[in-house]
């Protein structure tokens, strides 16, 4: 099958590198080289949340299982598996960030999609490679689901900085940003409130949560967790995926 490519587009890498001012602001995190240890009460917290959130949203699943098979069979050039998987990075270090797919086949570098690299599915950009369900999926960013899965198995939590493809890690790192080798990616990110605006991808919000993360008591940091759930569930519902 003959495969399209695209260039990658600037969407894909939002993150800014630290200011001077927050390299100041946070120099004891800038400090750290090693993952910072689970905090038992957010690990128990991610467990319920993910569980609870994978029942609500099994038919939601079951729905987008059965709507890519009949896409599929109605129209040949969509049909395709409905998840996928690529390297990507938590704690500083590779893990398979799984999500459902978007793109028709063709759209798929299917060499690079062995070897689980996320540039085989870079044409999710390009608006006339999503498939029908796809374009729903994308919109209410319903393709991060599996990874509820993944934060079930320990390798995510429910609220840490957004998980980046590996080669967009090293690039971060490059630049000069720590949080992502410190904090496990969650689900739903501390600077995701900021998503449709022009302060997205500043290093500022995932710092602070970092600070959080370390100093804050357990049922602080519980709390905090739970406001920002409540901000992701609020950008989710704006449906700006598209």
């Amino acid at each position: 099958m003959v495969t399209m490519q695209i260039e990658e587009p600037k969407e894909a890498f939002h993150c800014r590198p630290p200011s001077e001012r927050v390299k100041k602001e946070y120099q004891d995190i800038f400090s750290r080289e090693e993952p910072l240890p689970d905090r038992p009460l957010k690990v128990v917290f991610d467990k319920v949340v993910a569980a609870s959130a994978l029942v609500l949203a099994s038919p939601v699943l079951l729905g987008l299982f059965s709507a890519n098979l009949i896409e599929g069979a109605l129209i040949p050039e969509n049909r395709g598996p409905f998840t996928f998987a690529y390297k990507a990075a938590t704690a500083g270090r590779v893990f398979r960030k799984r999500k459902i797919r978007l793109i028709k086949t063709k759209y798929i570098d299917q060499e690079l999609a062995r070897q689980e690299s996320w540039h085989a599915y870079s044409a999710e950009w390009s608006p006339e490679s999503l498939t029908y369900v796809g374009r729903l999926v994308k919109a209410f960013y319903l393709d991060e689901l599996p990874q509820l899965f993944t934060i079930l198995r320990g390798d995510m939590s429910i609220v840490g900085p957004r998980p980046l493809a590996w080669h967009h890690y090293e690039r971060d790192l490059a630049q000069g940003n720590m949080h992502r080798k410190l904090l496990k990616a969650g689900l739903l990110g501390p600077g995701q409130a900021l998503k449709g605006t022009e302060d997205l991808g500043e290093a500022y919000p995932e710092y602070d949560y970092v600070r959080s993360y370390l100093t804050l008591s357990p049922l602080r940091l519980l709390w905090l967790d739970m406001k920002l759930v409540l901000k992701g569930i609020g950008v989710v519902t704006r449906a700006r995926g598209l």
